[in-house]
């Protein structure tokens, strides 16, 4: 919530900045946008972080080493001079492990996993500050070249939903986790199982400067809260792995536990996750959008010598 409350003030303060500096005559010749997406996402829940304690899956507790890849597209339709909703698919995967991190009892711990992620959502976009400038320029053959800026600083949140599939590495290949169920969801006295997709709220900083009449480029942070705490299969206690190994399998009760120096500190009803706290993740990605609001607006016209005076 630290990270909320920063990025909404600091969207109060530059608001005040963009209503004195910021041009937006053009904003209109750019409602319709496709947008690009590539760049890193990082896990924030119970399994991996910084070697020390974990802290409330914020982004204090980010391991550079479990950072991977995702990929996104999308439609973005600004209806009015500060405010664009955008339709956004992205599809990644994250990575959480105990054996990334030198802090004590997790390192012990000593679990892991991988989950591909397809997070879908709707956005509601506020855009704090713009320069979007026309301007136009004679050139001597009569020519009029129109430079057009795009720069937009905005924040962003929303709903949306998210598919995940937790895996482990075990005897060389990647197991699904879910039908496993190692904190004996399902069974007696455990957990009721979980789904593979959870809702999610989606809160980010963005900015993007124009390359021409038709491109954007940019860069956009997004914080992405979820409503389970499953995403790494790791949640409340430990289970009787006697019981796991006789009603699920033998894989079910290796991978419940996978402590090597002090398997015993990890025993039925020992604390295996934090349930208090949901699952998070995040998204550093660099931005391409292609306006699509006038397939032809290539930024040139000729111009006779009468209405050169105008400009």
């Amino acid at each position: 919530m630290k990270q909320i409350l920063t990025i909404t003030l600091f969207s109060f303060v530059l608001t005040g900045f963009g209503q004195s500096f910021s041009s937006q005559r053009n904003w209109s010749k750019n409602k319709l946008e496709l947008v690009f997406q590539a760049g890193t996402t990082q896990f924030l829940g119970d399994l991996g972080g910084r070697n020390e304690i974990g802290k409330d899956y914020s982004l204090a507790d980010i391991n550079i080493s479990a950072t991977r890849s995702n990929f996104g597209f999308g439609f973005r339709y600004r209806f009015h001079p500060n405010f664009a909703t955008t339709t956004m698919l992205n599809v990644g995967m994250l990575r959480g492990d105990d054996a990334l991190t030198k802090e004590p009892i997790r390192n012990e711990r000593n679990l892991s996993f991988r989950s591909p992620i397809v997070n879908l959502n709707q956005r509601f976009e506020w855009i704090i500050y713009s320069n979007e400038e026309i301007k136009r320029r004679i050139k001597g053959n009569g020519i009029a070249v129109v430079r057009q800026k795009g720069d937009q600083l905005y924040v962003f949140s929303g709903i949306g939903v998210a598919y995940f599939n937790p895996q482990a590495r075990y005897n060389d290949k990647w197991v699904n986790l879910r039908p496993l169920r190692t904190e004996g969801q399902g069974l007696e006295d455990g957990p009721k199982k979980y789904m593979p997709v959870t809702a999610t709220i989606p809160f980010g900083l963005g900015f993007r400067m124009g390359i021409s009449s038709m491109w954007r480029v940019g860069l956009e942070a997004s914080y992405i809260k979820t409503f389970s705490d499953y995403i790494d299969d790791v949640s409340g206690t430990y289970y009787d792995a006697t019981k796991l190994a006789g009603e699920i399998s033998p894989t079910s009760a290796a991978l419940s536990n996978r402590a090597v120096n002090n398997p015993s500190w990890f025993s039925k009803g020992e604390q295996r996750g934090d349930k208090t706290d949901k699952d998070a993740y995040f998204f550093l990605n660099v931005t391409l959008t292609r306006n699509i609001t006038y397939v032809n607006n290539k930024g040139k016209y000729k111009m006779n010598r009468v209405s050169r005076s105008k400009f």
